[in-house]
């Protein structure tokens, strides 16, 4: 495998000349080699654009029982995507390893640490779920199509090679092999997507079908038996083993997480894509090394504001479930209901109010913008604005339908008042998490003389006995021996002394608010994430919309709002970090 490439070699060889004369500017690069990244891009994007359209026909398709396009046909194009992903990382993986010229300069800002940590958490998660699937599908494996079962190994195999590939190389700058990178990457960001469709679509379709089960039976029964297997034993198939039961719920249980890794990787995959044939100027591109540090300097109230939010949270989900879903009465649903409502009236309440105060503190934050390219920023903005737009779809189709039904009763009013706060809480904490991305992380101590660093190193300081000694401007306790220059330079020792603890309130306040946001984010995806969707159970939309179109709504928005729970957790850990 060469290092070079045909269509880029000469453009490329001028650049590295550039490069490594000039390490502290970008290279000059010819008008033809932009012109032709462009054209690279532009063929990748139409690629990727192909079979992420392919891929949605065939998973909407599967969804349907009456149209003739079962999920096993979905799964084939999956497993055939994931295999062909899996061949093209190892050859990046060989082609990059064996070319010492193929990564010339890492981006600091990708690929963040605690980006990789979620994204192995999810990985391991996934990776049970696939061993569920695996012995679900094998309880029955004389009935089923073959594909149902090569499918969760594929995909186990593919979790495994992705992590460990984004893991060693999502700070890569690749500079070899330039279209067949970008054509690559494209292929596993919409493969990505494409089982992250599948996952959305197979979890909702169960989730609206279990809500039927207690009158339609028969129904589901031959719904859940439809695809993958032959007609002439599918009686045979019936799942009526514990260890069946136990393989069949898990896996469902799991697929958030499945659900959440294919959006982390996603977002990592299109970072990488774009800093393919980069060159970062390390002269402008500063690296700033950042420690986490959760109990240092922090006063611990937004830490115990979010856990205390994030148990109560978890209490509500496990009584919401056990009404809601083990009562036919009407009574134990509407106070499931209202319990619901009223917890996360409150949560969005404080956490308006926190975000509003986080922004204000902002106003007189004195560092500066941080205004350099970063694609990974860039990436985490729109991802924040975009995903917002699911949760914002919903809110104003439930307003619009508490509004215009009659009559209006108490949990009318909740789900309006909760609506509402949703809006105003998704934009607020997107004005605050984009303000706290977008500054200069805290800069070090300014250097001082050597008399301000003696005093900077001794154990205790008194401030009020070097004040006393320091005069006035025009008082007459001054010694007459002591000039003006001596009392001015102890003047400024005592402010560059003292100024430090008058402006830490900033940070140690933004550090609060970050922290109990990120914890209130969490809870506010497992609600969803598991189950928690008043959507499904709140009658005053269903009525209104109909049994289809509703129903359609939720299923389409409501993973992007999911999604942006999960982005914002990260988005706050960086911006906690930062401050």
């Amino acid at each position: 495998m060469g290092c070079g490439h045909k269509d880029d070699k000469a453009s490329l060889a001028s650049s590295q000349i550039a490069f490594s004369h000039q390490p502290h500017q970008p290279p000059s690069t010819p008008a033809s080699k932009e012109v032709w990244k462009k054209g690279g891009r532009m063929f990748s994007i139409l690629l990727a654009v192909h079979l992420a359209l392919l891929a949605c026909t065939l998973v909407s398709s599967g969804a349907f029982e009456k149209i003739a396009v079962h999920d096993y046909d979905v799964f084939f194009l999956l497993t055939v995507m994931m295999l062909i992903v899996i061949i093209w990382i190892i050859f990046y993986l060989a082609g990059t390893s064996r070319c010492p010229d193929a990564i010339l300069c890492k981006d600091s800002h990708a690929g963040p640490i605690w980006l990789r940590g979620g994204l192995i958490l999810f990985a391991i998660f996934s990776l049970v779920m696939d061993v569920f699937k695996i012995g679900y599908y094998s309880s029955f494996y004389s009935c089923l199509s073959a594909i149902k079962i090569i499918y969760p190994i594929v995909q186990a195999i593919f979790v495994v090679v992705q992590t460990y590939f984004l893991w060693i190389s999502a700070k890569d700058c690749v500079h070899v092999h330039l279209n067949v990178t970008r054509c690559g990457l494209m292929l596993t960001l919409t493969t990505n997507l494409a089982v992250w469709m599948s996952a959305v679509t197979d979890e909702s379709v169960h989730k609206a079908h279990s809500k039927l089960k207690k009158n339609v039976t028969e129904e589901i029964f031959r719904w859940l038996l439809k695809a993958g297997m032959r007609s002439s034993s599918a009686e045979a198939c019936n799942c009526n083993s514990q260890i069946c039961q136990i393989f069949k719920n898990g896996y469902f249980w799991l697929y958030p997480f499945n659900i959440e890794y294919s959006l982390f990787a996603s977002a990592m995959v299109y970072v990488m894509w774009k800093n393919v044939g980069r060159f970062i100027d390390h002269h402008s591109h500063h690296i700033h090394r950042l420690k986490f540090r959760l109990f240092r300097r922090t006063f611990f109230v937004g830490i115990v504001l979010g856990l205390i939010t994030l148990v109560s949270g978890l209490g509500v989900l496990i009584l919401y479930e056990v009404q809601v879903n083990s009562n036919t009465e009407s009574s134990k649903k509407s106070q499931a209901l209202t319990m619901y409502y009223i917890f996360n009236i409150v949560c969005l309440g404080l956490m308006s109010l926190v975000c509003i105060g986080g922004s204000v503190i902002y106003r007189f934050d004195k560092r500066d913008m941080d205004r350099h390219k970063n694609p990974t920023r860039t990436l985490d903005v729109a991802l924040l604005m975009g995903a917002a737009l699911g949760q914002y779809a919903i809110s104003y189709y439930s307003i619009v339908a508490i509004v215009a039904s009659t009559p209006r009763d108490a949990i009318s009013a909740l789900n309006l008042t909760y609506a509402l706060l949703m809006i105003a809480q998704h934009t607020f904490q997107n004005i605050f998490i984009i303000e706290g991305l977008h500054r200069q992380p805290p800069k070090e101590d300014h250097k001082h003389d050597s008399h301000q660093k003696d005093l900077y190193g001794l154990t205790f300081v008194n401030i009020n006995a070097v004040t006393l000694r320091v005069p006035d401007t025009g008082s007459t306790l001054a010694p007459s021996t002591a000039s003006g220059t001596e009392a001015n330079h102890l003047s400024d020792l005592v402010r560059s002394l003292t100024a430090p603890k008058k402006m830490n309130w900033r940070r140690k306040f933004l550090r609060e608010i970050s922290m109990f946001l990120l914890l209130s984010n969490i809870i506010l995806w497992i609600m969803p994430a598991f189950g928690a969707r008043p959507q499904f159970d709140n009658d005053t939309e269903l009525n209104f919309y109909g049994d289809s179109m509703w129903p359609a709504i939720v299923d389409i928005c409501l993973p992007f709002g999911i999604f942006y729970r999960m982005h914002a957790v990260a988005s706050l850990l960086e911006v906690y970090i930062m401050s």
